[in-house]
């Protein structure tokens, strides 16, 4: 029944962002393993409309955080407002206080005002006048980023990219889906009319479920047999991390959970790859800009590191 009610997700994710099965089912893979996820690409392509479909397809409460250049700390997680009448400060939360946030062109903003997301992600809480307020569980950032090469963009430190599960770009389209959007295909008159396809309750089953998808020992052994080509290979400055490994090992079992299965295969980890570690390997010396030079040597590595039998 799960199973289902996810593939119908997928299908009617389809008919708003076209052609791009691979990457929906990648954000769809992120949110179930309770990750975060990154979009990157250039202005118009999509980011923000996928992002509130996914939001409203799955149910949950949604906020849009435009990010830019002025926005302050507080703007995001919330501040403390004196109060004269019991002469005492209350806090007052932010717009992230909310199941999905949309940190729209998160590389807007400056560096002090991105790392307000960084203990949100991470742990599921704000911290402010020391007091820890807890965030709704669900709790899933949805961060999209222009590409480097724009004017007015800082980069995410290594810190905060670390923090997103999954990062997906989407790219052109092909020329009979973009004919279908010139000729009329409104995405913004789609989501509007979107209706939840699936509980809260469901989707935290579902995350349950994700956590119980077996793997053998010798998936282990090659999943770490590919972090350790990261990490002999003089193209990047550092290898992949244990959080990256766990990274992986996470969003395959919910790849696998998709197609099925109660277990994990070499495919699954394959299928997520590249999207969970790409983010993970940047090195100085390489062109960041989207598209080039970058995706290539990470993908490589699936046709280096032996497959178990």
């Amino acid at each position: 029944m799960l199973n289902e009610k996810l593939n119908e997700i997928l299908d009617t994710l389809s008919n708003i962002i076209l052609g791009k099965p691979e990457q929906l089912k990648l954000a769809l893979v992120c949110l179930l393993a309770q990750g975060h996820l990154l979009i990157e690409d250039l202005p118009g392509m999509g980011k923000t409309t996928l992002a509130h479909a996914l939001a409203k397809i799955l149910g949950l409460e949604f906020q849009r955080i435009q990010f830019t250049s002025d926005i302050l700390p507080g703007d995001i997680t919330g501040s403390s407002i004196y109060k004269r009448s019991n002469e005492s400060f209350e806090f007052h939360k932010g717009p992230i206080f909310t199941q999905v946030v949309l940190a729209d062109e998160i590389n807007r903003a400056s560096p002090k005002s991105q790392s307000a997301l960084l203990e949100a992600m991470e742990e599921g809480q704000v911290t402010a006048d020391g007091n820890t307020y807890e965030l709704p569980n669900p709790f899933f950032v949805i961060a999209t980023q222009n590409s480097f090469h724009q004017i007015g963009t800082y980069p995410l430190p290594e810190s905060q990219l670390d923090r997103f599960l999954i990062r997906i770009t989407l790219g052109f389209p092909e020329r009979e889906f973009e004919r279908k959007l010139l000729s009329g295909n409104d995405s913004r008159k789609q989501i509007a009319q979107l209706q939840a396809k699936i509980s809260t309750d469901e989707l935290k089953t579902a995350q349950r479920n994700i956590e119980e998808i077996t793997v053998s020992e010798a998936l282990y052994d090659y999943l770490q047999d590919l972090i350790d080509a990261t990490r002999e290979s003089n193209q990047w400055s550092h290898g992949l991390s244990p959080r990256a490994g766990l990274s992986v090992l996470k969003a395959s079992k919910a790849w696998a959970f998709l197609q099925e299965r109660e277990f994990v295969i070499p495919e699954d980890i394959q299928a997520v790859w590249c999207a969970v570690t790409e983010h993970r390997l940047l090195n100085e010396s390489m062109d960041k800009s989207y598209g080039k030079g970058f995706s290539n040597p990470v993908k490589n590595l699936l046709q280096q590191v032996a497959i178990p039998r």
